[in-house]
């Protein structure tokens, strides 16, 4: 029998490219997508059904009808991208992040689901020194940026209500900076690619960071609700490139140049403390915020991860970023976000 799965964030970077994935492995899937964002839901590229759910994670009860009959819950959906924009957002992130992953699972619990996988973040661990970092080594909530606290708090939601319901099961996805096709919003790290081709990175950012290709989050969501075990996190961080390092592959792609400045980040936080400040004069969006500054901050020293749990209990592996980052440009191109004329969907790039 075909099994429906319910997919929160439907037309985010993950959950639309997750799900490709779900339909291209035969499942029937529901779609929770925020009203008025139908018109952004992925191609169908298999002749499986989708079928769309409009509603807010603020309001629960807006979808919890259409969860009886799914078989497992994919939570993607997070607040995340507004809060690099500046200014103070720790009620969105925790009505959204914490309160809507408490409700969905309730909500889920009573509409007879019992699988619930849930996209965490490498945000809940911490690791200092070379060595490497694994599931085991959580962030203390009370040193942790806002948006990695709602994070944190999430997963003792998530843990909590399994020691309270034996007949539920529920288990944790790890990302990194995710990159890939189908990033429609498009998310910090799309939006990253987009302005070195533009040529507005003026220079090299003093940082670090662990890239891993959507599509492989989204395989290892797909392998963790096939055989990973109760209550357990698999780390799906990707593989650790400085700023430098990861300009330099973009320019390989493109041909374009690398900056050969280096910016302080005396220099970045000064600009970011300006951009909030014209932000609030202007009402315009922030070009550099001080939460990304501190978010950069704390990842210099989260950069090597070990996915030996992942790999032997999942069997997940990692494409080469170079395949990533070209199928995310021609996804840009193709899609008209640098100014060339659309063209039509390529499932065959989505579902690589």
């Amino acid at each position: 029998m075909t099994q429906t799965a319910f997919v929160t964030g439907g037309v985010g970077l993950l959950g639309s490219n997750l799900v490709r994935l779900l339909a291209a492995q035969g499942f029937n899937v529901r779609a929770l997508v925020l009203p008025g964002e139908v018109d952004k839901v992925p191609v169908q590229c298999t002749g499986a059904r989708i079928d769309i759910v409009q509603g807010d994670l603020l309001n629960v009860d807006s979808f919890a009808s259409a969860l009886p009959g799914a078989s497992i819950v994919f939570h993607t959906a997070a607040y995340y991208r507004d809060y690099l924009r500046g200014g103070r957002h720790w009620d969105a992130l925790y009505a959204v992040n914490v309160a809507g992953t408490r409700g969905l699972l309730r909500a889920a619990h009573s509409a007879g689901v019992r699988r619930f996988v849930h996209a965490s973040s490498i945000a809940v661990l911490d690791g200092r020194g070379p060595g490497l970092i694994d599931e085991t080594m959580l962030r203390d909530e009370r040193r942790a940026e806002p948006y990695y606290r709602s994070k944190i708090l999430a997963e003792r939601e998530i843990l909590s209500f399994l020691g309270r319901h034996a007949d539920m099961w529920a288990a944790m996805v790890l990302p990194g900076w995710m990159h890939g096709p189908g990033d429609a919003a498009p998310t910090p790290a799309g939006q990253s690619v987009l302005d070195f081709l533009r040529g507005k990175i003026p220079g090299i950012l003093p940082g670090a960071f662990t890239i891993v290709d959507v599509r492989d989050v989204a395989r290892a969501m797909l392998l963790v609700a096939l055989k990973g075990r109760r209550g357990q996190r698999y780390l799906a961080a990707g593989r650790p490139f400085t700023s430098r390092q990861y300009l330099t592959i973009l320019a390989a792609i493109t041909g374009a140049t690398v900056p050969r400045r280096i910016i302080p980040r005396s220099v970045l936080y000064a600009v970011a403390s300006a951009s909030e400040c014209w932000a609030r004069l202007t009402g315009r969006p922030v070009a550099l915020s001080l939460a990304a500054m501190r978010l950069l901050d704390q990842r210099l020293h989260q950069l090597n991860f070990d996915h030996s749990k992942s790999i032997n209990e999942l069997g997940l592996d990692f494409r080469p970023i170079e395949s990533t980052l070209r199928d995310e440009i021609a996804w840009f191109r193709a899609h008209g976000y640098l100014g060339e004329a659309r063209l039509a969907a390529d499932c065959s790039v989505l579902l690589a």
